[in-house]
C-alpha cells in the first residue's frame, strides 16, 4: 500500500520539502531534499549578472565586430581558387573526352594553350616518336594541363566574388544566367581583347585565337563550362558569418 505525504518546512534560511513516500514492507523512508535559499538566490544572482555581461560585450562598438562579419577577402579568395580548380578539372576532362569525337589529340586543347609560351611547336607536341625538346614531349603536356589548371584557380576568384555580389541570395536559375554572361564576357576579353593582338607581338602567331586550330565554339564552350561548374558549386560555398551561442551557466 503506499503511503503519500507532502509537506514543506521552512526553518530560517532553509527550505525543507519532503517527497513523496513509498511504503513497502522491504524499505519505509523519506526522501527529504533541502535548498538552501541563500545559495539558490547567490546562484540566480550570479545567472542574471552573466547575463547582463554578455549584452554588453555583444553591443559594445569596439569587441561586437568580428573578423567573420562583413567581407571576409580570405574566405572569399580561398573559395575562389577551390572553384576555380573544379571548374578547369571539369572543362579540360570534357574536352579531353570530347576532341577524338572530332579527330582531335585528346590533349589539344592544352597543345594549343601552350602555343602562347612556346610558339607553333607546342602543336606537334606528342605527335612523333622524338621528343621537341629535352625533356619528354608527356611531361610538357603535363606542366601545360598544371598551367591551365592554375589559370583556371586565378580566374575563379574573380569569378567568384562577382557570382557573391550578383547572384547571392537568388536562385540557382539566376546564378547561372549570370555565370553564362559573366563565362561569355571573359571568353570575349580574353581571346579578342588580349590574346589576338598578345601573342603575334610576343610568338608571331595567333594560334589560340585560329578557328581552324580551336574553333570558336569549342573555346567558348571551355568557358560556359567552367562559369557553370562555379555556378552549380556555388551553393556549397556560401559565406555562413560565425556566431557564438549564448552562454550558459
Amino acid at each position: 500500500m503506499t503511503d503519500w505525504n507532502d509537506r514543506e518546512q521552512i526553518e530560517g534560511k532553509n527550505l525543507t520539502t519532503v517527497l513523496p513516500v513509498v511504503a513497502s514492507p522491504f524499505d519505509l523512508r523519506n526522501i527529504v531534499v533541502s535548498i538552501d535559499q541563500q545559495k539558490a538566490s547567490g546562484l540566480q544572482d550570479f545567472r542574471t549578472r552573466v547575463h547582463t555581461l554578455r549584452r554588453e560585450l555583444y553591443i559594445d562598438d569596439s569587441i561586437s565586430e568580428s573578423p567573420d562579419e562583413g567581407f571576409y577577402a580570405r574566405y572569399y579568395i580561398t573559395t575562389g581558387l577551390v572553384l576555380g580548380l573544379f571548374g578547369a578539372t571539369i572543362s579540360l576532362l570534357i574536352n579531353v573526352m570530347g576532341a577524338p569525337l572530332a579527330g582531335k589529340n585528346p590533349l589539344e586543347l592544352i597543345r594549343v594553350y601552350l602555343t602562347f609560351p612556346l610558339g607553333e611547336k607546342a602543336l606537334q607536341l606528342a605527335e612523333g616518336s622524338q621528343s621537341l625538346y629535352a625533356i619528354g614531349d608527356g611531361v610538357i603536356l603535363a606542366i601545360g594541363c598544371l598551367l591551365y589548371l592554375v589559370t583556371g584557380m586565378l580566374l575563379g576568384v574573380p569569378f567568384f566574388i562577382a557570382l557573391v555580389g550578383l547572384t547571392e541570395g537568388r536562385s540557382t536559375l539566376y546564378r547561372m544566367v549570370i555565370a553564362t554572361v559573366l563565362s561569355t564576357l571573359i571568353w570575349a576579353i580574353n581571346f579578342w581583347g588580349i590574346l589576338s593582338w598578345l601573342q603575334p607581338l610576343l610568338f608571331g602567331g595567333n594560334w589560340i585565337t585560329n578557328p581552324q586550330l580551336l574553333p570558336t565554339s569549342v573555346a567558348l564552350a571551355t568557358h560556359l563550362i567552367f562559369g557553370w561548374t562555379m555556378a552549380l558549386l556555388y551553393p556549397w560555398s556560401e559565406f555562413q558569418a560565425y556566431e557564438q551561442d549564448e552562454l550558459q551557466v
